[in-house]
Formats: structure tokens, sequence, C-alpha cells
């Protein structure tokens, strides 16, 4: 077992500590009670009834936030330990990743954020910011959860990072700039956003993309959205199948779905283990904060496995993502998503009281963000049920 014997690994004892100081446990790591804090957290919770792509009530073997961002942990730790790093870090980053997600998946988002335009916009990594440092109250000290620098930092930048030398927005901020939330946090606790997150935080990033493409598989095979004969000539996908038809010829359909998904994650995870350990050669980093100050990302795919996994992902968008039950279903999402806003600007008082807290000041757009984090937070179920109060019917079956 390899822990904390790569070079480039997150140190507890190098970590640049909380926002609000705190007497650290001799039990548990700084990271390990960061992902503790994130597992009891109010948000982690209503990841249970939060969709991935299916409503919650079109079955009980679906995948949720929940059970998506589980399975990313279990992933993100493995090659965490492979790789020789801090697996809490790991852990506690896989763990959060999903926190600031609407109800509805990305409809629900892409709602969220056309309704706000005039106020901002909205982005899920931001609001898991907003969550994890804010909206989460607690304890008696702080609002938000006080994670350390590392876990915050890796949860804004885990795809890389979001500023250039010159402080222009870079990747999807480019056009829009960067989210206020960001942007304020990091005012008062600068995260570095020129920079690469630590390899941990790039381990969760990649963990979150192997995680996708196999339970996606898994889901569309059981919902009929497409059949296992559809995935022969798809990378990566029709490979596992036809090792697994010839190793195991005859099993029964359920089987040859598992076989073939554990060995689409199995292929992905050996090739990012491989590609980090070739970077690590050549770029030779020794501390974390090299890992922050390359040019690239230490932890990646080669480029083979980059370019079979978009060919993966393309077949998952076209006859998944994109299929027509699919995309019925969220359109009415959508709408509930707009009711719902429509409905809490226009009367405050319709919402809970403890979410009326600035409701009659003369701040829209503080009072728009307001409703947006009420909404943001909301669980399919809990969404529904608000829409089926106030309007007396149900958008999703009618």
């Amino acid at each position: 077992m390899r822990r904390h014997t790569a070079a480039y690994c997150s140190r507890e004892e190098e970590s640049r500590g909380r926002l609000v100081p705190e007497e650290e446990s001799s039990q548990r790591s700084p990271f390990a009670r960061d992902r503790d804090r994130i597992i009891h957290s109010s948000a982690f919770r209503r990841l249970k009834h939060k969709t991935q792509v299916f409503v919650y009530h079109d079955g009980d073997h679906y995948r949720t936030r929940l059970t998506h961002s589980i399975e990313v942990a279990q992933i993100a730790r493995s090659i965490a330990r492979a790789l020789g790093l801090d697996e809490d870090l790991a852990e506690a980053l896989a763990l959060a990743h999903d926190l600031g997600h609407t109800p509805f998946g990305h409809a629900g988002e892409r709602e969220l954020d056309a309704l706000m335009q005039p106020h901002g916009g909205f982005d899920h990594n931001a609001q898991s910011l907003r969550i994890v440092t804010r909206l989460e109250r607690r304890y008696a000290g702080f609002d938000g959860l006080n994670l350390t620098w590392e876990t915050l930092e890796g949860l804004v930048k885990h795809n890389g990072p979001l500023i250039d030398a010159e402080g222009h927005a870079l990747g999807p901020y480019r056009e829009r700039g960067l989210p206020d939330a960001i942007i304020e946090y990091a005012e008062a606790h600068d995260l570095a956003l020129s920079s690469f997150a630590s390899a941990e935080a790039q381990v969760a990033a990649i963990a979150d993309d192997i995680a996708y493409n196999a339970h996606d598989i898994d889901d569309g095979l059981r919902a009929g959205l497409f059949n296992l004969i559809d995935l022969g000539d798809v990378p990566l996908a029709g490979e596992a199948l036809s090792a697994v038809l010839k190793v195991h010829p005859g099993i029964d359909m359920p089987r040859v779905v598992h076989e073939t998904v554990r060995r689409v994650l199995g292929t992905m995870v050996a090739d990012v283990l491989q590609e980090t350990e070739r970077r690590a050669k050549r770029l030779h980093p020794k501390s974390a904060q090299q890992v922050r100050e390359l040019r690239e990302p230490l932890i990646s795919f080669s480029a083979q496995m980059s370019e079979k996994n978009r060919m993966l992902q393309s077949f998952l968008a076209e006859r998944m993502y994109q299929h027509p039950r699919i995309g019925d279903i969220m359109a009415r999402a959508r709408r509930v998503v707009r009711d719902l806003f429509e409905a809490y600007i226009g009367d405050p008082k319709l919402m809970p009281p403890n979410w009326r807290e600035d409701s009659f000041t003369d701040d829209r757009s503080r009072f728009a963000r307001q409703v947006c984090d009420f909404i943001a937070g909301m669980t399919d179920r809990y969404s529904l049920d608000q829409h089926k109060r106030l309007f007396d019917l149900d958008p999703l079956f009618r």
C-alpha cells in the first residue's frame, strides 16, 4: 500500500489552513476532517434525490447525485492510493464536487442560469463554493464548513486554472467572466486561481469522468435507451463487450452488462495510472506546489484514451442525453424551475421564513440570488412537491 509516498502529494503539515483558525484533531488529519464535514452536511444528504439523468421516480436502480459521488470517491481513492497521494483529500473533493448542482441535473442548471442572467447567472461550481463557505449553517463559530485551503482550491480549480497570469478568465468562464461567488471568496482567501490545483484535485476530476462513462452505459442500457449490440463499434465499451463475450460465452445479460462496465472502469483507471507515471517522470514535480506551477495537468488520460473517451461520450450524448424521452422530461423539469423562480420573485412570502431574511430590501439582485440559492438546494422531489403545492399540478406527468 502506497500512502503519501509521492514527492508531489499534498501533506497535512504543509496545509495553508482554514479561513477561521481551529484547533486541529489529534485523531484525524485536516483533510479527513474536511471529508467528514462534507459527508455530514445537509447539502450532501440532499444529493440522494437529485438527478443524474433520470428523475427520481423513474426507478430505484438509476444513479443519483449521491450514488454518483460515492462512486467517484471510490475511484478517486483507488487512484490516489496507487499514486501515493493523500487519499482523504482526493475523497473529500470527490464527495463535494456535485454539491452545487440544481434539481433535474443540467436541465435545471441551464434554466436557473438563464433566469439569473440579469443577476450574475448560475454556475454549479460557484454554487458548491457558496454552500461550503456560506450556506451550510451548522457550526457556532462560522458559516459554511470552514474547509482547508486545499479542499476549497480543489473544489474550484479541479478542471484547471480559472484565470491566466493577467487575470483573464479561462475555459468555460472566458466569455462571461468568473462567477461573483468565486471572485468574492478569493478576495478574502486567495485560492491562486491562475494555477492548477493539487494532484489530488486532478484525481477527483478524472475520477468523475470515469464514473460518468461507466454508470451512464449501465443506466442507458437499463432504461432501454440503447441496446447492448449498439455498443459493438463504440471505443472502450465495444472492446470491453467483446472481451466479456469471448471469455464468458452464454452468460445472462445482467452479468454481461456488469462485466462490460467493470472492464471499462478498469481500463480507464489503468490508463490514468500509466499516463500519470509517464508525466511524473517527464515533468518531475518534487512537491504539491510544483504540481500547481506546471503548465499542463499531471493527472491525465493518454492521448489515445482521451480520443476513445471523447467518442464514447459522443455516443452517450446522442443516444442517451439527447434521447427524445429524456429531452421531454427535462423540458418539463425546466418549467418547474422557471415556475418556482417566478413565483418566489413575485411573492417572497411563498418561501419558508428562514429564506426570507432579505426579501423586502431594495437590492433586487441580492434577493434573486437568495431565491436562486433556495431553488438550487432543492431535490427533484421537493421541487415537484412545491410546484404542486403552488400550482396544483404535476408538470412532469400531465
